[in-house]
């Protein structure tokens, strides 16, 4: 019992100084996107788009990171097994495809970014990190989906024995 309380204490703190760092990010961008601006003002126009997808991309980062420390909450108080979970696991997921969605579209601007400027070879990073962030939120996702299904079966389960 104490093993359980010490590893979902650690892992509020991961979740807290995640959250810590989205909130610094949301508070530093709009400078580093003027300052971006005005160092290139021939693709100051994608000002806009970057910062809403940045921003939708923050929010739906801080609501997984909120419904995981739901979660966590869930688990020390022996409720890993209810709706409240599920309804939490849900919520991961559906952020979770909400940032694979905000991604895309950072790639699919980033291309349409090189078409415009005319470099092709510039966007090929930026894209590729993307590519991997989208694999590792959809690593994330399957994740959720497989802890989704036995929790869903948990109360089928317990009404057969008892």
């Amino acid at each position: 019992m104490n093993v359980k309380r010490g590893s979902t204490a650690f892992l509020k703190v991961i979740i807290f100084l995640a959250g810590i760092a989205v909130l610094a990010l949301c508070i530093w961008l709009p400078e580093i996107a003027v300052r971006d601006a005005r160092v290139h003002p021939d693709t100051a126009y994608f000002l806009i788009p970057f910062l809403v997808c940045a921003y939708g991309f923050c929010i739906a980062f801080s609501v997984a990171l909120y419904q995981a420390y739901k979660l966590l909450t869930y688990i020390e108080k022996n409720n890993a097994f209810s709706e409240l979970s599920i309804k939490s696991l849900k919520i991961i997921k559906k952020c979770a495809f909400t940032v694979i969605f905000l991604i895309l579209l950072g790639i699919v601007s980033l291309k349409v970014l090189a078409k415009v400027t005319e470099s092709d070879d510039g966007a090929a990073g930026p894209i590729s990190l993307c590519l991997m962030g989208i694999l590792a939120t959809s690593i994330i996702a399957a994740i959720v989906d497989a802890l989704q299904k036995p929790l869903k079966n948990a109360p089928d389960i317990k009404s057969k024995n008892e």
